[in-house]
């Protein structure tokens, strides 16, 4: 069985595993949490960066950070993942679901502008697979309308727009290092923080709403609760695998890139011969191949697709199903048709398989199957 992600935990990640455990530092805030976030400070140029538990719950604390509650609306894209939404749910505010462009599938700046009324308070930009949405025009609808720009780069961590790394655009941005991104400590995430003065309180509310972090650089001669908070430190044990994974990132992403690109160029004429779209690829930027999807014409040749691989030994999945058409977003008012491009992409798009360890023979087996297909 090819599967569709297959995450790769190297002998010297186990070693530095091996290290925490041994130092007796396992909880968090330990050395290998601040060497993973010193490394990518330096490497996003971000003013500060949390680890977290999970991109989900940085989503919580930049809600928090950017005093978004009751009364107020976040506009953010149909066609993601749910906790997008549901971090500004959570504490009370609205999130708007829109609609995503047709090439690229982020958010699309038109929707956003109709959108926009006197409760908005943010907009939550989510870089489909690592590709980034239109950041020009999104800034400056930010800018005209004083909304906060929060950036959900779960996709796209070392993906630039213009020479410049994603999550270095939003007040706020955040990571994900769950099992399947490029890179991975097995569950986990990060806050990039480019507002200095949400540093502090930052910290505050990752460590339950004490400042502990002032305590432990010796500012305070004791930790007190000054705020709300939760438990939001990631275990220095996580942190040392994601010191291994950081490690040799640049070497995990090429070899991603590289099969990326095989099956951008072997099957961009069987895609064209039946009107199957492919990535999208806007000028000015660079990713890092987190996914590569196909989208077929109808739900149902999609369907066929994913069975005919699984017959053939090959994991081939779906992706985001519309938000605005589930319990909750109708309860928020989604109806059919809102957002035509979300919907058409959760009923016929697939992804391939695609892992930094997916082999030669392996990839042209999937390749030999997917031209194989006849829709």
């Amino acid at each position: 069985m090819i599967p569709f992600n297959r995450a790769e935990i190297t002998e010297s990640d186990h070693q530095l595993l091996v290290s925490a455990i041994k130092r007796l530092h396992i909880s968090g805030n330990g050395p290998f949490t601040k060497i993973a976030e010193a490394s990518l400070q330096d490497s996003l140029g971000v003013q500060r960066v949390l680890l977290t538990t999970s991109c989900t719950h940085a989503l919580e604390m930049t809600a928090l950070l950017a005093e978004v509650g009751h009364g107020d609306e976040v506009i953010v894209p149909s066609f993601t993942f749910v906790s997008s939404a549901s971090a500004f749910l959570l504490f009370g505010a609205t999130p708007v679901l829109v609609d995503v462009e047709q090439d690229s599938l982020n958010i699309d700046p038109i929707a956003i502008e109709k959108s926009i009324t006197s409760r908005t308070k943010a907009i939550c930009i989510v870089h489909y697979g690592g590709i980034a949405a239109n950041l020009d025009r999104i800034l400056e609808i930010a800018k005209e309308h004083n909304l906060a720009v929060i950036e959900d780069n779960a996709h796209g961590l070392f993906s630039s727009y213009k020479g410049k790394p994603l999550g270095s655009f939003g007040s706020l941005a955040t990571q994900s290092f769950h099992e399947t991104k490029n890179i991975t400590c097995g569950e986990g995430g990060a806050l990039l923080i480019n507002d200095e003065s949400l540093i502090e309180r930052a910290e505050i509310l990752r460590e339950k709403g004490t400042d502990r972090t002032k305590f432990l650089r010796g500012q305070v001669d004791k930790y007190t609760w000054v705020d709300v908070g939760s438990s939001w430190v990631m275990s220095d044990m996580l942190a040392a695998i994601l010191c291994g994974q950081l490690e040799r990132a640049e070497v995990i992403n090429a070899q991603r890139i590289a099969i990326y690109n095989r099956y951008d160029n072997e099957l961009s004429q069987w895609a064209e011969t039946y009107g199957v779209v492919t990535p999208f690829h806007p000028a000015n930027t660079t990713h890092t191949a987190h996914v590569y999807h196909l989208r077929f014409k109808a739900g149902e040749m999609r369907d066929r697709f994913i069975a005919h691989l699984a017959e053939r030994q090959i994991g081939a999945v779906f992706h985001y199903q519309p938000l605005h058409l589930s319990k909750i977003g109708r309860q928020l008012g989604g109806v059919v048709g809102d957002c035509p491009v979300t919907e058409h992409a959760g009923d016929c798009l697939v992804r391939l398989p695609l892992f930094n360890t997916l082999t030669i023979d392996e990839q042209s087996r999937v390749i030999e199957a997917v031209q194989a297909f006849k829709p």
